[in-house]
């Protein structure tokens, strides 16, 4: 190995326990806690060479945001294809991205809440929240319904996904309806 290849591999190193270290903290204490001072003591690194991975705390955001959109793709494609019928696959998807926002709360604030630097829906979009996105239209676009552009389709149930997660978790809404919430936006929406 190359000096070069193991100086690379040593950044790429360092970069991931910074981004490991921010979201463990995030989780723990809220993305308040998470300061470059504290980062820095925390991964046994000086200030100045966090911020030679990173300008500050919005681009550690949006590298949490990344790995939680690599993440929720795969829990939603793992979700869906263990399913058979549309309806199921549906409610599937549903469930794990429901999952996903209760079990990461702070990643799923940096993918959708917080000021990550990301773009959303245009060309300058980040591959894994694209992935993300696509996961979704895999699973929803064959119960879009007649004249419904999939894509169109996605957008409206991601949003009210969204829309029960954060509310579910502001304690806005019951819990103990939680299952049917799910259950009658698969019914209304989804044309199963």
């Amino acid at each position: 190995m190359s000096v070069q290849e193991r100086k690379q591999r040593e950044q790429a190193d360092r970069e991931r326990l910074i981004v490991a270290t921010a979201r463990e903290l995030a989780e723990q204490q809220g993305w308040g806690a998470v300061t470059t001072r504290r980062l820095a003591e925390r991964i046994e690194y000086s200030q100045p060479v966090l911020y030679s991975h990173f300008r500050g705390k919005r681009e550690i955001i949006g590298a949490v945001a990344l790995e939680g959109a690599a993440e929720m793709a795969a829990a939603l494609r793992a979700a869906a294809s263990a399913m058979d019928s549309p309806r199921a696959r549906v409610t599937a998807l549903g469930q794990a991205y429901l999952d996903f926002a209760a079990r990461s709360p702070a990643v799923y604030d940096a993918m959708f809440q917080l000021d990550g630097g990301l773009t959303f829906a245009n060309e300058d979009t980040p591959e894994p929240l694209k992935d993300a996105f696509a996961a979704l239209l895999e699973g929803l676009g064959e119960v879009a319904g007649d004249g419904v552009h999939p894509a169109l389709f996605t957008e409206v149930f991601w949003a009210s996904l969204h829309g029960l997660a954060t509310l579910t978790r502001a304690g806005r809404l019951p819990p103990g309806d939680a299952e049917r919430r799910l259950e009658l936006l698969v019914e209304r929406l989804a044309m199963v």
